[in-house]
């Protein structure tokens, strides 16, 4: 896998402002790749940052690992389902523009794509 890809990932998931979530389609909207790619990464590589903020279009994540991002989101105040078994995607949704910035800025060191 592309060490580069990887990194512009996990520099995109660190971008996300605590209380907030994206999901993987825009993370990979963002660095150009495919959703598949950005879960991918980030159950592979995602330990070490922010991984409970990115999550599938309807706010969740996979099972085995919702109560620790379930722990995480309450701590961070990150609006949730009526279940509380996901990100409400609708009040929690960070803005992609200024992800887009914040992520342009976090890799403004790294070769360009």
């Amino acid at each position: 896998m592309d060490d580069l890809l990887i990194e512009r990932v996990l520099r995109a998931a660190e971008c996300v402002p605590a209380g907030q979530v994206v999901s993987y389609g825009m993370i990979a909207e963002l660095v150009g790749t495919s959703p598949r790619m950005v879960g991918r990464i980030m159950a592979t590589w995602g330990s070490n940052v922010a991984w409970w903020r990115v999550t599938n279009a309807s706010g969740r994540l996979p099972e085995a690992i919702t109560i620790r991002a379930l722990e995480q989101w309450t701590a961070e105040g990150t609006p949730l389902t009526a279940d509380r078994h996901a990100a409400a995607m609708a009040h929690a949704r960070a803005d992609a523009h200024q992800l887009a910035v914040s992520w342009q800025a976090a890799c403004a060191d790294l070769p360009a794509q």
